[in-house]
């Protein structure tokens, strides 16, 4: 008896000390980090936001012809404007390129209000993005001045359209909407009823709240979170694409599959005909596809957590796309992302990251390289994205303040046990509840931080429908934020 107890013993203070042991914290990552030298862009522009919406509000009261007549007065101005622009090249400094955004914004309360005008609003915002495209190819596109241009016209544009949509619950626009073309000689194939062709970048957001950290923890903010390549097999027309998944590494996705990963949103874009590099091979964009499907399928290619874009042994979902273009002759994301904020870095190395210049899937849209050709929306959930969005900004605000990532430390003994056995999984190219590249002190850190998003967001949504109800409309996303801001202070 007495040995059975000195066994039970000697197994228990094993057993704590191993517990002891496993209690120490991670050290500090001894990876060089590559920090940004940037700013992050920021709009300063709350007055004209809330004169918008009182302009929206006044509208509701104003009668269907009155609306009409202010709509085509804008519009005829805007209309006249953008002739004048396509006479020839436009330097970036151009003050009317300003004056059109601001022209739109301007009648975005009228239409929001007269929903028989949401087509031509639409239709005019792709005609002028699609001329802002064109032009970047003769600005210096790593100025800042440049890119502090093209974002606000063709991010602050978007969210003058999604506005609009929001505002309107009574008729069901398509989802799907075509924006430019572009020809293409590569198979084809369709996704969510747009044709796509071999070596198109789909750039998408996904529904969970990293993709929200990923879209707006940048230097310029944005709507996407993820990028595709469609790689589409000529003899069998069987479409693929290929991706990095922070859970599996690189992987290929049939079509159906891409369909069920829940997406917010995505938008389809290609590379420009008139390259040097497409006039000596319009077959480019399907070669580059197929090296990376080939790729992907001889070896596995781990998730590059670290977001280190100049090494390929391991890959995130933007390396997926540069590198098999890099590899025909083709440097995508001509301007690198930067990411500045102090508390955007610190939670971002919290998972891993160590370099804040790299490749961020929202900044591919201004690449002068590729073409805009189409955008798709689900109209179901798109209030969805704007309240993820708006808590994550809040979040945001709250870690350049110096909040930081905290996690239950008792919890971390069992998590590394687990995470050895997801370990032993990975060996065998099994996905695991942890993700490989991750240690256990990130995957509670991740927890943490989806607890902080999901009740934030939860209160957020609350407050987004006491607001509806109080005043019959949606509110814009500048008061989401201001929702947010008071969600994330509440204790």
């Amino acid at each position: 008896m007495k040995k059975f107890k000195k066994v039970s013993l000697r197994i228990l203070f094993a057993l704590l000390l191993l517990y002891v042991v496993l209690l120490i914290p991670d050290g500090k990552s001894k990876g060089q980090i590559v920090l940004a030298n940037q700013r992050s862009f920021e709009w300063h522009n709350d007055s004209v936001w809330m004169e918008l919406e009182q302009t929206f509000n006044r509208t509701q009261l104003a009668n269907e012809a009155s609306l009409d007549s202010t709509i085509a007065l804008i519009s005829r101005k805007l209309e006249a404007d953008l002739s004048k622009l396509k006479s020839g090249n436009v330097p970036v400094e151009d003050a009317r390129l300003t004056d059109i955004q601001e022209g739109f914004f301007l009648l975005a309360p009228y239409v929001a209000a007269r929903h028989n005008a949401i087509p031509a609003f639409i239709d005019f915002y792709n005609r002028y993005r699609v001329f802002i495209k064109q032009q970047s190819q003769h600005w210096d596109i790593n100025a800042i001045a440049t890119r502090n241009t093209i974002y606000t016209l063709l991010y602050g544009m978007r969210q003058a359209v999604e506005e609009v949509l929001l505002q309107n619950e009574k008729e069901n626009y398509p989802a799907a909407m075509m924006v430019s073309e572009e020809n293409s000689f590569t198979p084809s194939t369709t996704i969510f009823g747009i044709e796509v062709h071999s070596g198109d970048l789909l750039v998408s957001r996904g529904g969970a709240e990293v993709s929200a950290l990923i879209s707006r923890g940048n230097d310029y903010p944005g709507n996407f979170s993820h990028v595709a390549l469609v790689y589409i097999e000529e003899k069998t027309n069987q479409p693929y694409l290929i991706e990095a998944h922070i859970e599996k590494g690189v992987a290929i996705a049939s079509v159906q599959q891409y369909e069920q990963d829940k997406k917010l949103r995505f938008m389809v874009l290609r590379l420009r005909n008139d390259l040097p590099a497409m006039k000596a091979d319009s077959m480019l964009p399907h070669k580059a596809a197929k090296q990376m499907y080939d790729m992907a399928l001889s070896k596995h290619i781990p998730y590059d957590f670290k977001m280190n874009y100049k090494d390929s042994s391991a890959l995130f979902c933007s390396e997926v796309a540069s590198f098999g273009y890099k590899k025909n002759g083709v440097q995508l994301w001509q301007m690198v992302s930067t990411i500045s904020s102090q508390g955007v870095v610190n939670w971002l190395n919290d998972f891993g990251v160590e370099n804040f210049v790299t490749q961020m899937p929202s900044d591919l849209e201004y690449d002068p390289q590729l073409a805009v050709i189409a955008e798709w929306r689900d109209q179901q959930t798109l209030f969805k994205d704007h309240i993820d969005n708006a808590v994550m900004d809040a979040l945001l605000e709250k870690a350049n303040s110096g909040k930081e990532i905290s996690y239950n430390i008792w919890q971390l003994p069992i998590v590394r046990l687990v995470k050895g056995y997801c370990m032993i999984k990975n060996l065998f190219g099994q996905p695991s509840l942890i993700p490989e590249g991750m240690s256990a002190t990130q995957a509670l850190k991740n927890q943490t931080f989806v607890a902080m998003h999901v009740t934030a967001k939860n209160k957020v949504e609350k407050l987004a429908a006491d607001f509806t109800r109080e005043n019959y409309y949606k509110p814009p996303y500048w008061q989401l934020v201001k929702f947010a801001q008071t969600a994330v202070s509440e204790k």
